[in-house]
């Protein structure tokens, strides 16, 4: 039997569907946090039983996706941020969040639909430090579908 190695959580790529992107480096990120769905339960407590409570499931609930990277000045992502939450302008989109192997090719691909951003930050400035600076992307989408290669 081969011995399996789990792949690394550091080698990743994220894509937005539908964005040009003047910038190479635009849609490599840092850190990619969100990816999880959990069942969402209803409690009923049934009369006369009062060792437990009875939970049905409801409808699974996920997280909103958060990435982090360093600044760009000028980014397809950011545009279309500025228009979804300034200009009140959404274009939901397909997002791709793929897990690469060694040779740089997908080994999971998780299709985030219809996303839009929800926030946008930046990191705190300090003329004392020396750390680079760092922008959040926050993002709604409705479920994922994950497909392995």
């Amino acid at each position: 039997m081969a011995n399996y190695s789990p792949p690394v959580g550091f080698h990743f790529k994220v894509e937005v569907e539908g964005l040009d992107s003047p910038v190479d480096d635009d849609a490599r990120f840092t850190d990619v946090s969100g990816l999880s769905v959990e069942m969402g339960t209803e409690e009923v407590a049934e009369g006369g039983e009062n060792r437990f409570v009875q939970k049905y499931p409801t409808r699974a609930k996920y997280p909103e996706l958060v990435l982090k990277r360093g600044m760009l000045l000028n980014s397809s992502i950011v545009t279309w941020i500025q228009e979804c939450i300034q200009d009140y302008q959404i274009q939901p989109k397909s997002v791709f969040v793929k897990l690469l192997n060694e040779e740089h090719e997908p080994l999971i691909t998780w299709h985030l639909v219809n996303a839009y951003p929800t926030k946008w930050a930046a990191s705190d400035l300090n003329a004392a430090g020396n750390a680079v600076a760092v922008e959040t992307l926050q993002m709604h989408y409705q479920h994922f579908t994950m497909y392995k290669s």
